[in-house]
């Protein structure tokens, strides 16, 4: 189940295309998995369809959104027969991910597997721009060492379910973190877990040998 969706805000800010490219490709993502998502950005675009032919309306009644936006979640997504594209698949040691289809436009800009410390692999993603972008798997009792971030950390659960120490994550679930976060991405299931990563600045480790590291993340990171 579904727990950590984008804010509302985010949400609108993405349904107005007023978002940086590396943040609607990852929440693009997340609401290909996420109904509840996906019908509230169907929602925030037709509010603002609307009102470029009133310039007279600033803003959302908030009644009436409210009203609106429990109507809207109630119902699926009509995207019309046939129109839904084929799937990309991620393949590592036999196991295969089916990606969220926002993501399959990138499907050839994966890179190869590369093996990290302990149980934990990592796919470079070539989404353009300044930020890196990295398919994450983490073999059960795999895990991130402990960690801040100099900048921003997105993250979208593709498969499977992890924690780390703030909270349950399970498949479909967004994450933002910055450097008032610390935490130990950890799984503990049978299967795993696929992540897609996004940062824009390297990440900062805080406790044991991996502190050893920071001073040349920089060298990682791009």
């Amino acid at each position: 189940m579904i727990k950590f969706h984008p804010s509302n805000q985010q949400l609108n800010t993405f349904s107005n295309g007023l978002m940086a490219p590396a943040e609607s490709l990852i929440i693009s993502a997340h609401c290909d998995m996420c109904i509840q998502c996906a019908n509230k950005v169907v929602l925030y675009t037709e509010a603002h369809s609307e009102t470029v032919f009133d310039e007279s309306s600033q803003r959302l009644d908030p009644n009436l959104f409210g009203t609106m936006l429990s109507q809207i979640t109630s119902q699926e997504i009509d995207r019309g027969a046939g129109s839904e594209p084929k799937n990309s698949t991620l393949e590592l040691d036999g196991r295969k991910f089916t990606l969220p289809r926002s993501l399959n436009r990138f499907s050839e800009s994966i890179g190869n597997w590369s093996h990290l410390v302990g149980k934990i692999w990592q796919a470079p993603v070539n989404i353009g721009g300044d930020t890196v972008a990295n398919f994450i798997f983490m073999e059960k009792g795999g895990g991130v060492p402990e960690h801040t971030h100099r900048g921003t950390e997105m993250t979208l659960v593709v498969n499977g379910e992890f924690s780390d120490g703030l909270a349950d994550y399970d498949s479909g679930d967004f994450m933002v973190m910055d450097g008032k976060n610390i935490h130990t991405p950890l799984t503990k299931s049978d299967e795993g877990c696929l992540v897609f990563s996004i940062v824009d600045a390297p990440l900062h480790f805080t406790s044991g040998w991996a502190r050893l590291i920071n001073p040349f993340s920089h060298l990682f990171f791009k």
